[in-house]
């Protein structure tokens, strides 16, 4: 399970309501689910989902929507969230204390895997073939032989370990360190006639022989340096600006991961690169 930054210690009513009913869909335990103190948190909550590959969509007309699976709703004259079911839909649960509400729904959120399936190639340990660090948001690449870790902050001398990420967030999971894998490139060449350099992906390291999609959610080490996998690292609109034609189609679920760094310490290339088993 992804560990929060510094949560907020008090849920908002929203937040509380809202992840009841989340954790009821998910079956999961209320208290992992992020907390926020105002509003309903939902850059906490959407990279606490994103580990799972999940993602909240909003429902554009949620008084009209239908849907056969469970969603989340809030009706006028309700005082929180509630769970959602069926073509056409209604209430199907409250959570304990919530006034419901009479009227329309006049808000919808459906939680899906923004991925039906990944490119998965069972390798499940691997080296560090290049490390790469940028002092800012346009800055070139930077290949390095070493690199300190530095727990919660980044890569040192990396742009979000100073701050300068361009898409820097305080408390933000998986901004400290991203991975991409040297097979990607190739991938890239052979299947889209992309021919790029990895440095171009701005990735901090690259990967052979592991597959980082199956760390998403999970521990694991770099030499001894305790690091987690948050989320993928997605192409972007920004990214394909500087990158060649192609780039977005090709890097769909193969753009990497983003993990955050656990413990302090040096990392090599050539260094190895396995799941945790410590706990």
């Amino acid at each position: 399970m992804t560990e929060t930054l510094n949560p907020p210690m008090v849920r908002s009513p929203q937040n509380k309501t809202f992840s009841i009913c989340l954790a009821e869909i998910l079956k999961a335990d209320v208290k992992d689910i992020p907390r926020a103190s105002t509003g309903l948190g939902l850059n906490y909550i959407g990279y606490w989902l994103a580990a799972q590959n999940l993602a909240l969509i909003p429902v554009h007309e949620p008084a009209a929507f239908q849907w056969a699976g469970w969603w989340i709703g809030r009706l006028e004259g309700g005082d929180g969230y509630v769970v959602m079911a069926g073509t056409p839909s209604g209430v199907a649960w409250v959570p304990p204390g919530v006034i419901c509400g009479s009227g329309e729904v006049i808000e919808g959120w459906v939680i899906a895997p923004p991925a039906l399936s990944f490119p998965s190639r069972g390798a499940n340990q691997g080296t560090v073939e290049a490390i790469y660090r940028f002092a800012d948001s346009g800055a070139p690449g930077e290949e390095l032989k070493s690199a300190q870790l530095i727990a919660g902050i980044g890569m040192e001398g990396d742009r979000y370990a100073l701050g300068k990420g361009h898409f820097q967030s305080e408390g933000r999971w998986g901004q400290a360190l991203t991975l991409i894998e040297s097979e990607t490139f190739e991938a890239l060449a052979s299947e889209h006639g992309v021919v790029m350099a990895p440095v171009e992906t701005r990735r901090n390291i690259v990967t052979r022989n592991i597959d980082l999609n199956a760390l998403m959610g999970k521990r694991f080490r770099i030499a001894d340096v305790l690091c987690q996998g948050s989320r993928l690292a997605e192409p972007c609109a920004w990214l394909q600006r500087t990158t060649p034609k192609g780039m977005l189609r090709g890097l769909v679920h193969r753009g990497g991961l983003r993990a955050d760094i656990l413990e302090d310490g040096l990392i090599e290339a050539g260094d190895p690169i396995l799941p945790d088993t410590s706990t």
